[in-house]
């Protein structure tokens, strides 16, 4: 069995300023450390159990299969906050037939990020 310790989920972004200022300004996500210099300077910034690392640069599109979940505790609010600030909305909060409200944006390379409540009366919320 392998330990392990932490986990973060790497970008490589087709343009760093752009995703930084998407996750650090947008988003709002808080800074883990940052390393390096210039452009492609590294920035890790806190996701809730996990980080997510943006560094270095790829001229590749956004990969379809990667997606990115954070629980949020207010879609709605979640949605009006970054839709003021100019995210890109591709869903506005729907509650989903398993009983979770969903939301859906894009960061600058088209990565789909899902925001997810789970409502006080979800299941989840309560023990069995």
């Amino acid at each position: 069995m392998v330990h392990v310790l932490s986990s973060r989920v790497l970008l490589r972004p087709r343009d760093p300023e752009a995703s930084r200022a998407f996750y650090g300004q947008t988003l709002r996500l808080e800074v883990y450390r940052e390393f390096g210099t210039g452009p492609e300077r590294g920035t890790v910034y806190f996701l809730g159990g996990g980080f997510l690392e943006v560094s270095g640069r790829s001229d590749e599109t956004a990969t379809p299969t990667l997606q990115l979940w954070m629980q949020v505790a207010d879609c709605e609010a979640a949605h009006a906050e970054l839709s003021s600030r100019g995210a890109r909305m591709l869903r506005p909060p729907v509650r989903e037939p398993w009983g979770l409200v969903e939301m859906w944006i894009a960061d600058p390379d088209g990565h789909r990020i899902v925001l997810t409540e789970v409502p006080a009366d979800h299941p989840l919320r309560h023990r069995p």
